[in-house]
């Protein structure tokens, strides 16, 4: 759990800091891919809650989270393909996969009341990074207004999200 808490900590640290840094660069290519990236996590994260959680509430919480993200991540493809943009691999897409896959890895060795914890603190967290970044780098720096717009979309969601999880974890404790 500790271990869990302290990957999630790097991860909410590490993933504002390497957008900001980036933040004087960053262009719609690069958001794309960030915005995209983060979905892609969050899928993943929702489907192994799905396989491993035998919580009715974490359950439905995970279930939303697979369905919410991929149909913003639909949206965001067919928005790259009508402008013909390419999504571009950045240093932040990559150090949100790092810290994702170490935290997958972290969640899979738990079991029971154990990982719906771990899961549900993860899920704050990460909302609370994705839409920092969202709110304070990617939706400033978006030039295409249909991009930035989907972008204010996906926060709006992302922060009911982010306060979904805060109410479950507060209820797991």
């Amino acid at each position: 759990m500790l271990k869990a808490l302290a990957i999630t900590a790097a991860l909410a640290l590490a993933a504002p800091l390497a957008v900001q840094a980036q933040a004087p660069s960053i262009n719609d290519a690069q958001i794309a891919h960030i915005a995209y990236t983060a979905g892609v996590i969050d899928v993943a994260a929702g489907k192994q809650a799905l396989a491993k959680s035998h919580d009715k509430a974490v359950r439905g919480f995970a279930q939303e989270m697979v369905r919410d993200h991929t149909a913003v991540n639909d949206q965001a493809l067919a928005l790259e393909k009508k402008l013909g943009v390419t999504p571009q691999d950045n240093p932040t897409s990559q150090a949100l996969n790092k810290g994702a896959a170490a935290e997958l890895e972290t969640l899979a060795a738990l079991k029971g009341g154990a990982f719906d914890k771990a899961y549900l603190a993860n899920e704050v967290a990460y909302h609370k990074t994705v839409n920092g970044a969202l709110s304070a780098t990617l939706i400033p720096n978006a030039q295409n207004a249909e991009l930035k717009s989907l972008l204010k979309t996906g926060l709006k969601l992302f922060t009911d999200h982010q306060l979904h999880a805060e109410h479950l974890a507060a209820s797991h404790h």
